[in-house]
């Protein structure tokens, strides 16, 4: 028992430095959801909640408006299974990280969002280190961060006087810095035109209040049937 603490606390000073960035962006973010949940008239509770089950950023930032307004359940499901549908791909790439780790492999996947699996992708455990453990601490501690900034951020909208709108912009503004740094790179560049394009069409179509679904079926659909011209 003693030997098994000593490498989990090891594992955990090890995977704390990686996840520093993340603990500010998580931080700032999270309070942002847990005011405008506040402002909502969804409590503390309520905010925390949403946070540790559904624990899905860019969904529970879209959820606020759902939950606010009229709730379409089969709406919401499909939205939130297109918003998402990176994941499938994360779990796939994490096939061979998370492989033979045993009942923690579970809690790795509930837990598996966009800067988990940018850390955990590139990141190998230094010789000495558990490597179960070392993924763990890594999932635990973002999952942890988010939690605790939508709980300050609820706290905080007890106590918020100032007009809050336009606060929902934060994580819009997170995915513009996102693709820009993601612009940078040249092999990137066609996906996001073909992004750009579908979204475009989409808006033109169906109008801004039902882009979303349409736009990110018709990007699916380009990238899957020009993903030979595009990566071979």
């Amino acid at each position: 028992m003693k030997e098994r603490n000593k490498e989990i606390r090891h594992a955990f000073a090890q995977a704390f430095p990686h996840t520093i960035p993340v603990l500010t962006g998580f931080l700032v973010l999270g309070v942002t959801y847990g005011i405008l949940m506040q402002t909502k008239g969804y409590g503390v509770i309520w905010a925390v909640l949403m946070s540790a089950v559904a624990f899905c950023g860019s969904m529970q930032f879209v959820a606020i408006t759902l939950l606010a307004t009229g709730f379409y359940p089969l709406q919401a499901f499909l939205l939130s299974i297109l918003v998402n549908a990176r994941h499938i791909f994360y779990g796939i790439s994490m096939l061979d990280k998370y492989k033979g780790l045993g009942k923690i492999r579970a809690f790795l996947i509930y837990v598996l969002c966009d800067e988990t699996f940018s850390i955990t992708y590139s990141t190998t455990p230094k010789p000495g280190v558990n490597k179960k453990y070392f993924y763990f601490a890594i999932s635990l501690l973002d999952y942890i961060y988010w939690i605790t900034g939508t709980f300050l951020g609820s706290i905080a909208g007890n106590y918020i006087t100032f007009n809050t709108k336009g606060m929902d912009f934060a994580l819009t503004a997170l995915f513009v810095v996102l693709f820009l740094e993601q612009w940078k790179v040249k092999e990137n560049r066609i996906p996001a035109i073909i992004g750009l394009a579908g979204t475009t069409i989409s808006l033109i179509i169906f109008g801004a209040g039902n882009l979303v679904i349409p736009a990110m079926i018709l990007i699916l659909v380009v990238l899957l049937g020009g993903r030979k011209q595009l990566w071979y």
